[in-house]
């Protein structure tokens, strides 16, 4: 099948901002399917990932605090928080769509969704929305302490999620009350907690941080007001913060297709986009003017009394991340003076034994110049430092070895949704696998010149991904970009570090701020 895209679909495609060929190619992934990455072996400590003793880490720590004392690089950090929080309430949703009353009757059922919210029934007190909940409830009338002791529960689960209410089901997760400190009271959003972690590790000498937020644009009034009023918090101990929002990009968009491959028609025959996963956000991060890019999901966060792993731990992955950065603009400078054996085979060494990047199996046949050449181009990249958890039953992507033989860098955090898992073989590998990724990256940015990389150049589109959803009751095809940390750095220089558990406190659901580590 080959298909022609009619002139009303190209002009559809082309309001969207999205190239025809970069349409065309998107049909294509769908007729032609994508491949599966090919896992060599899982990547272990001492084999992929760095384990980083107390000395060491203390190395990094200093020489990250003495970058940001002298003002040499510009911080910043960078958090995808375009996510609403509805899936944080699916199961208490699933609860008011499903019961007229939810009585204790109905909590004791042998059902996910009433365990769940038995739950978050019986532990209201601990969540920091408590009391706005129960304000929201008495201004409607509503006594909470009547309802408690009547056993009728559907007023606290209705005016969490809906109007009058929090309205939290209709909400950004940047909006949502994750903390409540027990000695003042105070409770943080888990925006907040980010401006938070921002004084602690990405503050200037000037006690200046910059943040950049990517937000759906029906969520970024309301974000931008919150953010203000932070400010203003943080302003009495002298912290001033810069703070940039973004949306992903229209163009960014990708083609659904039907069960032929078609492109996908609604009611009205007017094409169907839809939005191209977190990988789109490479667009954000190229836009950015910054030397060192921390990236943190907006739901990994906890209160202050529990930050100090992560101010340590973001700072260890700092300082590597500077160290790498000097090695790479040193070998840099030499090569470009010079193309001794001597210079060509330390370079050869920084990639091979720091850098994980494989070189050509022809390497020891190329001349001098072609040698140098060669290691020019591979360290002429985007760097990323990445921080791995040891494999607690968490979900995640996990830090592989791959075997592509056009890929220079091998080690590449790989989702379950890129593995071969009906080949017995790749199973194994997966089984294997001893960490996975918490998603808590630094990158360095910026070429040798001083000039931004183009980041679009490092990305591995044969890394996307095809699900499976329907729209009005109809299936269809959807693409995924590659991931932001998968495909869409699969050419960057790469390092993985083991960070302790502690600093992986990810909020998926509501009841997952009962943990531990968001109760303080």
């Amino acid at each position: 099948m080959s298909l022609v895209l009619s002139a009303e679909m190209k002009s559809q495609i082309e309001k969207k901002g999205i190239p025809l060929t970069e349409a065309e190619r998107q049909l294509a992934l769908f007729k032609n399917g994508i491949p599966p990455l090919k896992l060599a072996r899982a990547a272990t400590a001492g084999d992929g990932i760095l384990q980083i003793d107390a000395d060491t880490q203390q190395k990094y720590r200093n020489l990250y605090e003495q970058s940001i004392r002298s003002g040499s690089l510009k911080i910043m950090k960078f958090v995808p928080a375009s996510g609403a929080a509805s899936r944080m309430f699916k199961s208490l949703e699933y609860m008011v769509n499903t019961y007229e009353e939810i009585s204790q009757e109905v909590l004791e059922k042998d059902d996910e969704h009433c365990r769940f919210a038995k739950t978050f029934i019986e532990n209201l007190g601990h969540f920091a929305f408590r009391d706005s909940l129960y304000k929201s409830m008495k201004a409607e009338g509503l006594d909470p302490d009547e309802h408690l002791a009547s056993s009728t529960y559907k007023p606290f689960i209705s005016f969490t999620l809906g109007t009058p209410g929090l309205g939290y089901s209709n909400k950004p997760k940047a909006l949502i009350e994750f903390h409540r400190d027990g000695q003042s009271g105070k409770v943080s959003t888990s925006l907040e907690e980010h401006f938070s972690e921002a004084a602690l590790y990405a503050a200037d000498a000037e006690k200046r941080a910059h943040l950049h937020f990517t937000v759906s644009p029906e969520f970024e009034a309301d974000i931008s007001h919150v953010a203000e009023t932070i400010k203003k918090r943080f302003s009495s101990d002298g912290f001033t913060f810069e703070v940039e929002l973004s949306n992903q990009q229209p163009s960014t968009d990708t083609l659904a297709v039907d069960e032929n491959n078609e492109p996908f028609l609604d009611k009205e025959g007017n094409m169907l986009f839809r939005p191209g996963g977190h990988g789109a956000l490479i667009e954000n991060l190229d836009k950015l003017e910054a030397d060192v890019v921390f990236i943190k999901n907006i739901d990994n966060v906890v209160p202050d009394s529990l930050k100090d792993d992560t101010i340590l731990w973001k700072k260890v992955l700092g300082g590597l991340l500077i160290n790498l950065r000097e090695d790479v603009l040193t070998a840099t400078d030499r090569l470009r003076n010079s193309a001794d054996e001597d210079v060509l085979q330390a370079t050869a060494a920084l990639c091979e034994q720091r850098l994980n990047i494989s070189l050509p199996d022809e390497f020891d046949a190329l001349t001098a110049e072609e040698k140098r050449s060669a290691l020019l181009e591979l360290l002429n990249r985007p760097i990323r430092v990445c921080g791995m958890v040891k494999n607690e039953g968490e979900p995640g992507g996990g830090p592989f070895w791959i075997d592509k033989p056009s890929m220079p860098n091998k080690l590449q955090i790989v989702e379950s949704s890129q593995m071969d898992m009906n080949e017995p073989e790749q199973q194994q590998i997966v089984q294997q696998a001893t960490h996975f990724n918490p998603v808590d990256l630094v990158c360095s940015l910026t070429a040798a010149d001083g000039t931004a990389f183009e980041l679009d150049r490092f990305t591995d589109p044969e890394t996307a991904f095809i699900a499976s959803k329907s729209y009005d009751g109809r299936a269809l095809k959807a693409l995924e970009r590659p991931g932001l940390w998968n495909g869409a750095m699969a050419s960057w220089i790469t390092v993985f570090v083991e960070v302790p558990i502690s600093t992986f406190n990810p909020v998926k659901t509501v009841n997952d701020l009962l943990r531990p580590a968001h109760q303080g």
